[in-house]
């Protein structure tokens, strides 16, 4: 399934130093990318989608991610939206929403607040304005939103509950500002969003519990997919710098890098760190598409099942291929010295979000206490 979209992968990735040296964000290759249809993988061919598995997206997201991590980091709001769109039962919502999506239209999202943020409840609020719905808010890491249709937003609803809603990215109460200041991913427009009377559709309002629920491990899967596209990226573009490369020093083990077998076992090493990550995610991906059959098949408690060893083998991948991407971004300077490559800044990065050490902890709590996973997180002051 991937062949299809690699000629465009290649055009992608053409161009990518260019675009992170002058900080220019990826509109038109996401333009482009939502003509050829990545946007509806999971869209079940008989709803106009392609139909791919867990799995086969994951391979896909590894592939996208190698040719420029930006854009795969830019769409996993996305992605996850329209997995939870699949895992509606048949009615209107999920008939247009998937429409949509078959169309290109693609979705970002605006779920963190900062500042005095609560872990419980959102700030963000709709409320009623005469005959309309509408939200009003801030929100921050809103990866993804300046090149969407439509945003996905948590928020709080008229009686304090939690809730999701989507409005149009082109809503006149709705203001996208590419304020990000990260050293890494400096292309996914992953800043401010803020909201002022923009409006809601009563139908898009549907409560926080409702959605997909091996949301966090399959958000935390397109991560994974993420580095491990870094990490192939950084082994290719190290092998063809070594081969390249005419100078050497004195000391080294041999006349050009490329005979150096020092230098070569780095190559190796990277290399093998960058298919095993690509391994352990694809692995990832068969436990959450079991997940996703569980969810279909009427068996609430192996549902629940189902759900938790996603979880879990998510958070046992999470370390694990982490360490395998950043030692890989590391050792790479001892096989081309001061003539490195972008992508250690973007595996740093990426690697932040969602705290590694929580994720042991998670796994040793389970091995030991049987305690299941949390199926949800959030950053926020705690309340209690």
């Amino acid at each position: 399934m991937a062949e299809r979209f690699r000629p465009i992968f290649a055009q992608i990735a053409a161009g990518a130093i260019e675009r992170e040296l002058g900080r220019e964000l990826p509109i038109a290759e996401i333009a482009t990318l939502k003509q050829a249809g990545p946007g509806a993988l999971r869209i079940p061919e008989a709803e106009g989608g392609l139909g791919a598995t867990l799995p086969e997206l994951a391979n896909i997201l590894i592939e996208l991610s190698a040719a420029d991590s930006n854009i795969t980091q830019a769409l996993r709001g996305h992605f996850g939206f329209v997995e939870d769109v699949v895992n509606k039962s048949a009615g209107d919502s999920r008939k247009h929403w998937a429409q949509r999506m078959v169309r290109g239209e693609i979705a970002g999202n605006a779920w963190t607040e900062i500042g005095d943020a609560k872990q419980d409840v959102f700030s963000t609020r709709i409320s009623n304005r005469g005959d309309r719905l509408v939200l009003n808010g801030t929100k921050y890491y809103t990866t993804g939103s300046l090149f969407a249709d439509w945003i996905d937003v948590g928020a709080t609803g008229l009686d304090g509950e939690g809730i999701v809603l989507q409005v149009r990215r082109d809503d006149p109460g709705v203001d996208v500002i590419d304020d990000w200041d990260g050293f890494g991913q400096t292309l996914t427009a992953s800043g401010t969003t803020i909201f002022t009377d923009a409006t809601v559709d009563p139908d898009d309002v549907v409560v926080d519990d409702d959605k997909f629920r091996y949301g966090a491990a399959f958000y935390q899967l397109v991560h994974l997919a993420t580095l491990a596209g870094i990490g192939r990226a950084m082994a290719n573009e190290t092998a063809a710098a070594v081969a390249a490369r005419k100078r050497s020093y004195s000391n080294a083990a041999g006349p050009r890098s490329s005979e150096d077998p020092q230098v070569l076992q780095v190559v190796g090493r990277i290399r093998s760190n960058a298919y095993a990550a690509g391994a352990i995610v694809l692995q990832v991906a068969q436990a959450i598409e079991r997940a996703y059959q569980a969810h279909f098949a009427g068996d609430t408690e192996a549902e629940e099942k189902a759900n938790a060893i996603a979880e879990l083998e998510t958070s046992q991948a999470v370390t694990v291929v982490t360490n395998l991407v950043l030692e890989a971004s590391t050792i790479i300077f001892d096989a081309l010295g001061a003539s490195s490559t972008r992508k250690p800044i973007n595996a740093r990065t990426l690697s932040s979000h969602n705290p590694c050490i929580y994720k042991d902890r998670i796994v040793g709590d389970y091995a030991v206490n049987g305690t299941p996973p949390p199926c949800q997180w959030r950053i926020g002051h705690s309340p209690l």
